[in-house]
């Protein structure tokens, strides 16, 4: 993983992260979020992976239901944020759109993905902090803003 600092002012800046093949790309967000001490950030990418998993919130279970994508797939959008967990460290929360060889897009919760050859991510932080709460009708951790 590789990054640059593009911009900042008035408490914002703008970043470049760059992960390469191997690189599980959650897992490397979340790094470099604890390292910047980011409180508040959104980001988008696009890339590729090797292999990645996906999930669906089913209301009803109140569980995440795996969507495994066991394939080479171009990550055609990945938007999320970033937050405060209730232990004050750095969350990050993603949603994908994976296109698949004949063209089929899968979509979903982002829970993985292994970069092959690369994913470019632009993170923007917010001067705002935002703090994470578990809702207790979904059993998630949403955005709180009171």
């Amino acid at each position: 993983m590789k990054s640059k600092l593009l911009h900042e002012s008035d408490g914002q800046r703008t970043f470049a992260i760059v992960l390469a093949s191997e690189d599980e790309a959650l897992h490397c967000l979340g790094r470099f979020a604890a390292a910047e001490g980011l409180a508040a950030a959104s980001f988008s990418a696009i890339g590729a992976f090797r292999r990645a998993e996906l999930a669906f919130f089913d209301w009803e279970s109140k569980e995440y239901l795996a969507i495994p994508v066991d394939q080479q797939a171009e990550v055609v959008s990945m938007i999320g944020d970033v937050a405060c967990g209730a232990d004050d460290r750095p969350v990050v929360h993603a949603h994908a759109v994976l296109g698949t060889r004949d063209g089929t897009a899968i979509a979903g919760h982002f829970k993985e993905g292994i970069v092959r050859p690369t994913l470019e991510i632009i993170l923007i932080e917010s001067p705002a902090y935002l703090r994470k709460r578990r809702d207790p009708t979904s059993g998630l951790a949403l955005l709180a803003l009171d």
